[in-house]
């Protein structure tokens, strides 16, 4: 008889603070992996804008004509999106590696993620012009080529996809992430990111419904967090049970000591006003994240 599956936690690693997360963050997710499969998410923002100034230009960005802001992607932008995404792999890879998690690499757009036809009218110079940008809603996500789903291994993925043309194509990380947790029946999706909690009002939330958080969305949420929430509510419409998003280690926002919960259950919204939480260090001896060859220093 064979042994129960066990369902994966899917993280999505924000381009924005892969820089931040030190040995002990990487210890306590290799710990969580030993008990469940993994499959990571990452951005590539920040690497993108390393790369090349011109990635943090205005121009790098277009807005269609229904206000939804998308990076300019061109072959070449794809070509970058690869190489950025090749050494930071190199990197994650050989962190979760020293830890005794097993670690591959995927593209999306290697028959994972699918995508449809994307917007082809875009505001340039206060004028709406037909570009071709290479980016696409997700349509489908098959889990397919996640051969090895097991406590223990580790997927990386980068959120590439391919449309029905044949073509790479750039997607939002965040729903990439939340695509593939519901193509896997995982039951928690974490979105790890450079903020500590979800903000209303100046205060920062502990748990929220996925119908509060969409009219928080909807009506004051702005730039990366409203993908975010976006991002859970698919997530959560897919079959996840919860997503939690924050800046500490994954047990941590897994057990909701900090960061922000978010369910389909209807729940009492909770503002984090009394006492501060702290985090609570990580036991055990940390691993010292030795440069891989050819690299600068680790952490």
């Amino acid at each position: 008889m064979s042994a129960p599956s066990v369902t994966p936690t899917v993280v999505k690693l924000g381009g924005s603070c892969l820089d931040d997360l030190d040995g002990t963050w990487w210890d306590d997710l290799a710990r969580h992996g030993r008990g469940r499969p993994l499959v990571l998410v990452h951005g590539w923002s920040k690497p993108l804008k390393k790369l090349d100034a011109r990635y943090s230009e205005p121009s790098a960005i277009l807005r269609d004509r229904y206000g939804n802001q998308s990076r300019w992607t061109t072959p070449e932008v794809i070509d970058d999106i690869k190489t950025v995404s090749a050494v930071l792999a190199e990197d994650v890879l050989a962190r979760l590696e020293r830890r005794g998690i097993a670690a591959e690499r995927l593209l999306g757009s290697d028959g994972l993620v699918s995508a449809g036809e994307g917007e082809r009218w875009w505001w340039r110079e206060k004028q709406l012009v037909e570009l071709e940008n290479l980016v696409g809603p997700i349509t489908g996500v098959d889990p397919a080529p996640l051969k090895n789903l097991q406590p223990g291994h580790a997927y990386l993925v980068t959120p590439l996809a391919r449309n029905a043309a044949g073509q790479e194509v750039n997607t939002d990380a965040d729903r990439a992430a939340a695509a593939i947790a519901g193509a896997t029946g995982a039951s928690d999706l974490v979105l790890v990111t450079d903020v500590a909690h979800l903000l209303i009002d100046d205060e920062p939330v502990r748990r929220i419904s996925a119908e509060d958080a969409a009219a928080f969305r909807d009506k004051g949420a702005r730039g990366g967090m409203r993908k975010k929430l976006r991002a859970a509510g698919e997530a959560l419409e897919r079959g996840v049970e919860r997503v939690v998003i924050g800046s500490a280690a994954v047990t941590e926002l897994l057990d909701g000591t900090t960061g922000t919960v978010i369910t389909g259950t209807p729940i009492t919204d909770t503002p984090i006003t009394d006492t501060p939480i702290t985090d609570t260090p990580i036991t055990g001896t940390p691993i010292t994240d030795a440069p891989a060859a050819g690299k600068g220093a680790g952490a």
